[in-house]
């Protein structure tokens, strides 16, 4: 269906070897959490393939495919180049290879800020993007082990992290990941919250 064999031939052309790697490692990642966790592994393992096809793209380009979608990226998306390549990508696979599952294009959207009411999908790829095979960051084992015992929890301390690395860099917080993080909280400490909102 995703006509992967194609896909990454396509990849291993536009990305540079690092990155086209990454993408095989998130891909591999991805199918090993979708077969844990009961999701499709065919679509896991292309989202995981596609994550970062927009990465090397130039600013230029990025940005216009970020704003020629309706994938609406918020003020801090906007003024956070390093964020342009998921909303850039979601765009382009629809586009160019013609995908029309809103869940496969919001794992794209979404891996690099995640977002309130994420799929098991989106979080799988969220997740698989930064426990992939190259990772080598401190906690990156725990983090690993996590991923594979409870994927919420994983989405809550993922999303802790990330926010609190963009803060001590003086960064912009998405409103995505500001809710997501408000939404996790809640899922893990207080699922009946959720429920009654």
């Amino acid at each position: 269906m995703y006509q992967v064999k194609d896909k990454i031939a396509f990849l291993e052309q536009r990305l540079s070897k690092k990155r086209f790697q990454h993408s095989v490692n998130v891909a591999r990642a991805a199918k090993q959490l979708a077969a844990k966790y009961g999701e499709d592994q065919e679509k896991a393992y292309f989202a995981g393939l596609v994550h970062d096809i927009c990465k090397e793209d130039s600013w230029e380009e990025q940005r216009r495919l970020m704003l020629a979608g309706d994938f609406a990226p918020d003020l801090a998306e906007l003024h956070s180049r390093k964020l342009w390549h998921g909303i850039a990508g979601a765009y382009f696979i629809e586009t160019e290879f013609g995908v029309e599952d809103r869940d496969v294009l919001n794992a794209v959207r979404f891996h690099t800020v995640g977002r309130s009411g994420m799929s098991m999908l989106e979080e799988i790829i969220y997740i698989a993007d930064m426990i992939s095979e190259e990772r080598d960051y401190k906690g990156v084992g725990k983090m690993r082990k996590l991923a594979f015992d409870n994927l919420q929890l994983c989405m809550l301390e993922a999303l802790r992290d990330a926010a609190s690395s963009v803060l001590k860099k003086g960064g912009m917080l998405p409103s995505y990941t500001i809710a997501a993080y408000n939404h996790y909280l809640l899922l893990t400490q207080n699922p009946q919250a959720l429920s009654s909102t």
